[in-house]
């Protein structure tokens, strides 16, 4: 299932890429669950990264697209964001957002199933997988793209995630094993951090989402920094 989100404050506009959505799961056999918000400032509030797709008009009367996205991305790194609008120079000022790209209204169904297909093509590169943690009582199963760091706790590891944190039993060497090729890199001996919920590195510490700042060491820093542009690169491909 594929979550969606428009926002839109035009109702006509809203219903016909709600009916071009629904064209295009017809044809292409994809399930989408699709939500409805009339206004930047309705999709923002108490948001939660559960959508795959946002699909963001660009004005609107309280809070407009470029703003809505940019307050989206301090917590959610990876949702596909497209905008709909009807200035094509809208479409510079997208990629300060990482916006997948941008529909020009009047929307045409083929330019729109173009750029939904585009954006499902991101979304199974980035297909999320999970890990198993070995917590007290029994296994916890967590997806990746959930965890925002891990922490060094003795002989346990502490398992920072979006929502929540476990204890788990397993030095943070092992973890880092186990998520190899992941995205993960070692801010220092303490710190193993989620390539994907940085959100700006600042002297010597990495902010996270979540409000978290944690500390880079002064030898792995260049190291740090070379390992989240090789991932912001991957990722954008």
């Amino acid at each position: 299932m594929i979550r969606i989100g428009i926002v839109e404050d035009d109702a006509a506009s809203s219903a016909l890429l709600v009916d071009y959505l629904r064209r295009y799961q017809d044809e292409h056999h994809e399930p989408f669950d699709i939500s409805m918000f009339t206004d930047g400032s309705q999709v923002v509030s108490g948001y939660r990264p559960v959508f795959d797709i946002l699909l963001l008009d660009v004005q609107m009367p309280n809070l407009d697209g470029f703003s809505a996205a940019e307050r989206i991305r301090q917590v959610d790194q990876d949702v596909v964001i497209v905008f709909i609008t009807n200035m094509t120079q809208h479409a510079i000022r997208g990629y300060e957002v990482d916006a997948l790209s941008y529909v020009l209204k009047p929307v045409s169904y083929f330019a729109f199933s173009q750029e939904i297909k585009r954006s499902i093509s991101r979304l199974r590169r980035r297909a999320a997988d999970y890990v198993l943690l070995t917590v007290d009582g029994g296994l916890v199963r967590v997806a990746t793209s959930d965890i925002v760091y891990l922490e060094s706790a003795k002989h346990r590891t502490l398992v920072h995630t979006i929502d929540g944190r476990y204890s788990v039993v397993a030095p943070l060497k092992t973890m880092e094993a186990e998520l190899e090729g992941r995205g993960f890199f070692r801010s220092n001996s303490g710190y193993l951090v989620n390539l994907r919920h940085v959100l700006a590195v600042r002297q010597n510490s990495a902010e996270m989402v979540g409000g978290h700042d944690l500390l880079i060491s002064r030898p792995r820093k260049k190291a740090f920094l070379a390992a989240l542009t090789d991932y912001i690169g991957e990722r954008n491909a």
